[in-house]
């Protein structure tokens, strides 16, 4: 049974959900405040953590950057009402996998959980044993290891399984939507926003150190992966 943590400080939302992951089957601990967010990390150890970014003492930003520094595994879901952009991609770049904004339904918050959990417990996105090895890139799905020109790339989960499911089909375009299901186990797409902030941060891990450009971006549609010498970089159009 997954053990859910859920940082909420208001208090009808926090029973609300709680209530609903219950019924749902899961474990829930909660938190009304990132101070004591941390501590429950510690010992409750979640498999998912459900975390509001406005929040008295800490915000959900530096909870959410202090638990990647040591857990870059544990699912991770920003619930808030801040609903700009900024505040999404700074959220994403947080260490959040995905972004939902308050009001929401149950139903799909529900469908979020259980989504990010599969992913987690399967540990990859595709049944990829072999080695791939293209440019200076090379990925060991069975091992979760990559190396860029010789050296260890850090990357979180999801950007792991995002780069296995762009390179097992490389050549190819993998739109929005079958990244959606292949890395986030959704059957609707999540924002474009929340895929393309994980793209820039895995382009920024494989590409920055490399002599090769990998994911080039096909407009309106989504992202093909092959290797490109630095430079020569084709952005194509739909």
């Amino acid at each position: 049974m997954a053990n859910i943590l859920v940082v909420e400080d208001d208090p009808i939302i926090r029973q609300t959900v709680e209530y609903a992951l219950r019924r749902a089957g899961f474990e829930v601990s909660s938190s009304e405040n990132g101070t004591q967010a941390l501590d429950l990390l510690h010992t409750s150890k979640p498999d998912l953590i459900l975390l509001d970014l406005m929040l008295p003492g800490r915000d959900g930003y530096s909870i959410a950057q202090e638990v990647r520094q040591t857990d870059k595994d544990v699912a991770m879901i920003m619930v808030t009402a801040l609903d700009q952009e900024r505040d999404k991609i700074r959220g994403l770049d947080a260490g959040a996998d995905d972004y939902m904004t308050k009001p929401f339904s149950m139903e799909e918050l529900l469908a979020r959980v259980r989504a990010n959990l599969r992913r987690v417990r399967q540990r990859e996105v595709l049944r990829v044993d072999d080695t791939i090895e293209v440019g200076d890139l090379v990925i060991e799905p069975s091992q979760e290891r990559v190396t860029v020109a010789g050296a260890s790339a850090k990357l979180r989960l999801k950007e792991f399984q995002l780069l296995v499911a762009l390179a097992s089909n490389a050549g190819s375009l993998m739109t929005r939507q079958a990244l959606a299901e292949q890395v986030w186990g959704y059957e609707f797409l999540p924002t474009s926003r929340t895929i393309d902030v994980h793209i820039r941060r895995l382009r920024q891990a494989i590409e920055e150190p490399s002599a090769f450009d990998y994911i080039h971006t096909v407009h309106g549609m989504g992202y093909r992966f092959e290797a490109t010498p630095e430079g020569e970089t084709e952005v194509l159009s739909s």
